[in-house]
């Protein structure tokens, strides 16, 4: 842009044209008395429009188009840079088109370009899988307004349909297989086909980022932030997190995400922090203007774009079509699920156990995204609470049985925290007891080991209390009332409400700190 714009620039008069030839004099009158023309009316004077105002639209105007040619200027040059992938080479029998955008995006296990320094911090060791981390189906509604992310578990039963091996060149038969398996087997073109035949879904769009794409596309954002109510450790990730609100790294939340081994869930825990980390991002985007500021939507998508693998039609038209109607996507707008499981531990012979998927509620599940409807009709707005915004555990209080005792030498404390822990929810004996101490100061929490997500869960509506593992003692955790406790037990929510394997809705806003 020219530096001098906006300010008066003074252009040198143009020159005068010539003149015409001198005309012969004419003969003078005498000068004759004349009426005074008539005046015209006087029209009235339209209000002169400021100058500063005049400056500011076309100021604005500059850089409205400034922001569009440079955001079509990148995406033009990134085009080019992005590896390209025909997963619909020669497929037929394709599912039946529905309304909106369905991309298939996959997640592998590339860390070829991590470095050293990377592989010893966050634990990634080993020689890549070239096999599907995470598999996912993000739907975006024909208005552009909505998402629907959906989960399908890597360990989930497949059934491939006739292929011939990328490796080796042979033909394979249609068999049973794990769903992560296919891209090792037959590349996105198996992985798409296979999707299709489970889900009856047509994939409108491949996608598919590796680990080192991850980690870079945070880094640029400055973070995501996520927020934890129980301790999140993982030996094999080294994860490694204390309950609270952290600000993750890249690197950091590509341990987040990759964790299995946290708790019991394994895969399907793993699942639900994958789409609360998705909806911590949104979030981050919406908030920090991304799409709105040119600069940082170029640095963003560079890093997102960099070393992705997209299907040819997925080009610069489509990126710039999706960041316009993204603009006005926020976390509400966002939801995410899972495939309903039916049989979590479905033992098939060479491949091992699988999660096989409740064949009905699927069915209704993809049929929403077919008629691109959301999969819960929107909520009303939730008023703003009043008092402090009860902890997320792991487990219901409702699920949690509890026997209180006093451990002081105070009179009915162990009546009123068995009062306070069954108005939050939990299932107290309502029958407390005398404990053998009565000089206990810290309010201690003792657990059987086998029930240490009910214990963590307990110990969130108890801030500051001991967790103590007894081994042999059952699903009954004991409270013993401490010195310390003043009579306020803090309200918690289950993380999950849902049973195990169950397909739950979670919005966007409801999983953001």
């Amino acid at each position: 842009m020219d530096p001098t714009y906006g300010l008066v620039r003074r252009c040198p008069l143009a020159a005068s044209p010539p003149r015409s030839p001198a005309r012969p004099a004419r003969p003078q009158r005498r000068p004759q008395p004349t009426r005074q023309a008539p005046r015209p009316p006087v029209r009235p004077m339209r209000p002169r429009r400021p100058r500063w105002a005049m400056r500011a639209v076309t100021t604005l105007s500059v850089v409205v188009l400034a922001s569009a040619g440079i955001g079509h200027s990148v995406m033009a040059s990134l085009d080019a840079d992005i590896a390209r992938v025909d997963p619909f080479k020669d497929m037929k029998n394709r599912p039946a088109a529905g309304h909106g955008m369905n991309v298939l995006l996959v997640g592998t296990d590339g860390r070829d370009q991590v470095t050293e320094r990377e592989r010893r911090r966050y634990r990634l060791g080993g020689a890549p899988c070239h096999c599907t981390d995470t598999i996912m189906i993000v739907h975006i509604s024909a208005d552009r307004e909505r998402a629907t992310v959906v989960s399908l578990p890597r360990d989930s039963y497949a059934e491939v349909p006739p292929h011939v091996d990328e490796t080796t060149g042979r033909t394979h038969a249609a068999h049973p297989i794990k769903l992560n398996a296919a891209y090792a087997e037959g590349g996105p073109q198996l992985t798409v086909r296979t999707v299709e035949d489970m889900t009856h879904l047509k994939i409108d769009h491949y996608l598919e980022v590796d680990f080192i794409t991850f980690m870079r596309t945070v880094d640029v954002l400055g973070g995501v932030r996520i927020c934890t109510a129980q301790p999140l450790k993982d030996s094999y990730t080294g994860l490694n997190l204390s309950p609270g609100t952290h600000t993750l790294n890249g690197g950091q939340a590509l341990q987040y995400v990759r964790a299995r081994h946290v708790d019991g869930a394994s895969d399907l825990g793993r699942m639900k922090r994958q789409q609360r980390f998705l909806a911590a991002l949104i979030e981050q985007v919406s908030a920090n203007g991304v799409l709105l500021n040119p600069i940082k939507f170029r640095d963003v998508t560079r890093a997102v774009l960099g070393s992705v693998r997209a299907d040819t039609g997925f080009g610069t038209d489509e990126l710039l079509d999706l960041g316009r109607a993204m603009r006005n996507f926020s976390p509400s707008s966002s939801e995410f699920t899972t495939v309903p499981i039916g049989q979590l531990a479905y033992p098939v012979k060479g491949i091992g156990s699988t999660l096989k998927w409740d064949r009905a509620r699927s069915d209704q599940l993809f049929r929403s995204l077919r008629d691109d409807r959301p999969l819960e009709p929107p909520a009303p707005p939730k008023p703003k609470p009043r008092g402090p915004v009860p902890a997320t555990v792991e487990v219901a209080p409702a699920q949690i049985r509890v026997q209180v005792e006093n451990g002081t030498g105070t009179a009915g404390l162990a009546r009123r925290m068995d009062a306070a822990l069954a108005a939050t929810g939990f299932a107290t004996t309502r029958q407390p007891v005398t404990a053998a101490r009565h000089d206990v100061r810290r309010t201690v929490i003792s657990y059987d080991p086998r029930w240490d997500r009910s214990a963590r869960s307990l110990a969130a509506a108890l801030p500051g209390s001991e967790l103590r593992a007894v081994r042999g003692m059952g699903p009954v955790l004991r409270v013993t009332t401490g010195a310390d406790f003043k009579g306020q037990v803090r309200t918690v929510r289950a993380d999950d409400p849902a049973p195990q394997g169950e397909a739950s809705v979670l919005r966007g806003d409801e999983s953001v700190c």
